[in-house]
Parts: C-alpha cells; sequence; structure tokens
C-alpha cells in the first residue's frame, strides 16, 4: 500500500500525548537518556568488535537458532546481503519473492542495481504465497525470500503446515530459503512456537531492530557461522562496518529485553481493537481478526474529510488515531496501517469507538455496504 497526499501534520504530531498505533513517540531527549542509562561504563565497540556489540549479537543468535548473527545499520542491507551470497553459492542471479517483497517496492531496485540479482515475483499482489505458486515457478533460482508477516496485505502469516510446505519445496529444489523477519517478533503469539523453531525452516534470517521493538535503527542477520562469516566482508563493501555502532546497539538491546515478551499482549489487544473497529459502520478490517498485532483499517469516505477529522482530534484531544491514509484501489474507501504496541494501553475501547464513531460521521459514507471496502 502506497500512501497517497494526505497525512497528519508534523506539527501536530509532535504536540500529541496518546497514540492508537505504535509505542508512542521517540523524542529525542527520552531516547538519549534512555541510552545513557543503558550504557555500561566500560561498554563500547570499533569496527564491530566490542563486547557490547557481540553479546547482542550472541543473544539474538541463540533467539533465532542459528550459529551466529550480524548487527546492520539497516535491513536493506542486511537482506541484499544474504541474497546476493545465496547468489553467489548458487552460481545463478535469481531471486524469488511476494510482489510486494520490501526490496521490490521500496529499496528502488537496489538488489539488481547494486548486486545483479534478478527478481522473480512469485504469487499474486494480494493474497499470501502457496506452494502452488511456487510449484508454478521456473528455475533456476538461488534463494527463496518469505515475509513473516507479510506487511502489504495487513501482516498475515500462512499456516505452520503451509510454511512448512513451502521450505520442503525449496530445500527439495535446492533452493537457499530467507526469512524477511523485519516483524517476526510478531508472528510468534499466531504460532505458539519458539522463534528458533520458526527460523529453523530457514537458511538466513534478518530482524529489525526498530519496526517491531521499537529501538532507534538497525537490523540483525543470522545464519551458519560460514554464512555470516561471508556477510561481515559484504558489510564492509557496502559501508556497513561503521566505527562506532554502540547508539544502536543499546537502544536494539534495551528495546528487546523490554518488549519481547510483550507481542502476546500486543496480540490480544490488537484482536480487540479489531472487534471494536468493525463495530463501527463503514469499517473493516484485514485481516479480520488480525493475526498479529498488526492489521489495515478500511474506512468508507473521502480520505481528505477523514484525515480532517483525525487531526481535528489531534489538534482538540492530543490523540492521534493515523497519521495518514493509503489508497485501496476502492473508490470511496481509504486505508490505514495499525500496529498494536504500547502506546494502545492509554486509550480504552469505549474511547477508540467513540473516536471512529464521530469520524465515520463526520467524514464517512455509511450508505455504502461494509464488506464492499474489504478489498484492496
Amino acid at each position: 500500500m502506497q500512501a497517497v497526499d494526505v497525512e497528519v501534520p508534523e506539527k501536530l504530531f509532535a504536540q500529541c500525548e496518546r497514540f492508537l498505533f505504535g509505542h508512542g513517540t521517540q523524542r529525542p531527549h527520552a531516547v538519549l537518556a534512555d541510552l545513557a542509562s543503558e550504557a555500561g561504563p566500560e561498554e563500547a565497540d570499533r569496527y564491530g568488535e566490542g563486547s557490547i556489540i557481540t553479546d547482542l549479537e550472541s543473544e539474538v543468535a541463540a533467539l533465532l537458532g542459528k550459529e551466529a548473527a550480524l548487527f546492520l545499520p539497516s535491513g536493506t542491507m542486511a537482506q541484499q546481503i544474504a541474497l546476493r551470497i545465496w547468489a553467489d553459492r548458487r552460481r545463478t542471479p535469481v531471486v524469488a519473492f511476494h510482489p510486494t517483497c520490501h526490496l521490490e517496492i521500496h529499496e528502488q531496485k537496489g538488489y539488481a542495481l547494486l548486486h545483479g540479482l534478478h527478481g522473480r515475483l512469485v504469487g499474486e499482489a494480494t493474497r499470501l504465497l502457496t506452494l502452488a505458486d511456487l510449484s508454478a515457478t521456473p528455475g533456476p533460482i538461488a534463494a527463496l525470500l518469505i515475509e513473516l508477516p507479510q506487511r502489504e496485505i495487513g501482516g498475515q502469516l500462512p499456516d505452520w503446515s503451509d510454511l512448512q510446505a513451502q521450505a520442503d519445496w525449496a530445500r527439495s529444489q535446492n533452493i537457499a530459503l530467507h526469512m524477511d523477519g523485519a516483524r517476526l517478533w510478531e508472528s510468534g503469539p499466531f504460532y505458539q512456537r519458539p522463534y528458533a523453531e520458526i527460523c529453523s525452516l530457514f537458511d538466513s534470517v534478518y530482524v529489525s531492530s526498530y519496526k517491531a521493538i521499537g529501538a532507534v535503527a538497525g537490523a540483525a542477520l543470522a545464519g551458519s557461522a560460514e554464512f555470516i562469516a561471508e556477510a561481515r566482508v559484504w558489510q564492509r563493501r557496502h559501508g556497513g562496518n561503521l566505527i562506532q555502532l554502540y547508539p544502536f546497539v543499546l537502544s536494539a538491546r534495551a528495546n528487546l529485553r523490554r518488549r519481547l515478551n510483550r507481542f502476546e499482549h500486543y496480540a490480544r489487544r490488537a484482536r480487540a481493537i479489531a472487534s471494536v473497529l468493525t463495530s463501527v459502520p463503514g469499517i473493516v478490517v484485514k485481516p479480520d481478526p488480525p493475526h498479529t498485532n498488526m492489521m489495515h483499517v478500511y474506512l468508507r469516505g473521502s480520505a481528505e474529510a477523514l484525515l480532517q477529522v483525525s487531526a481535528d482530534i489531534a489538534r482538540n484531544e492530543k490523540v492521534l488515531l493515523f497519521r495518514r491514509l493509503l489508497p485501496t484501489g476502492v473508490p470511496g474507501v481509504a486505508a490505514f496501517e495499525l500496529s498494536i504496541g504500547d502506546a494502545a494501553d492509554d486509550i480504552s475501547d469505549s474511547e477508540i469507538h467513540t473516536y471512529f464513531d464521530r469520524m465515520m460521521a463526520m467524514g464517512g459514507d455509511k450508505l455504502s455496504a461494509r464488506g464492499e471496502a474489504a478489498h484492496e
């Protein structure tokens, strides 16, 4: 989903005190104070060396059940490195992924222009990959990327048996399996399995430090010791082996420990909020119920009018429900992405219902059938 040119002004965003999404604002002075409280007197890193960074890499590797992990400045870097390694090893530049893969729609074709890789799109943009999609994909393919959960279709996840079948297919074809786990932490409650068991299906795994746990920035790439040793070389080639990464590492460490055990709560809260939202005429969510703490919320009405109501609530009550609205391909239907975190605990279900009932009364079109909004 790509944003339309309607969003709450930055000034209003900065003035808000409560938020329906995420973990609230990351105000610089509070973030810096938090980092200062996390830093040990002797902790330091230099070009990827030092216990502050190696200890976090070991912690993440253990969580994911992999031999080793590498901390990197960005997920974009992590995934391009992973796919390049698998392409070199398989001696083919072809890598396969869903049409809404981050590499395809958000990275300006970096995988192709920087690494000479050829992306093969598999499946349809509006739904999850299936085994039938994979079986119909011609080879040779060096690596298959699977995103868990899939952000662009509302945070959907395949059933465990489907995921196992796709992994078995990749193994049978001698195709490396890489996970875009930018939001992997959100998937644990759905599968009710340890992260290491989920990751055991994959040869390499990328996880984000900020997209779910709310750190400043950063990512980790995990796999075999040999794979990570090769990734370290590519990290330097990418310019990602910065002289010091400790602000990112401290933030990642603190927020991972702070929030990793809260994703079950976030998922329950998301399901409750989805139920509240769909009780308001003119609103549907996808998927319903949510698979994780993420969903897409569809509103029948004018995007500009709906956003104006949201801006008025932000201005008058200092509560931000969403920052921007997204096109859906359905005339008269706008949408926003909603990821539930700590912040939603400060807004009651009754308040959420009141705000959105007001929004739909003032900016929505309540005459249309609710189900018509459920398509992208």
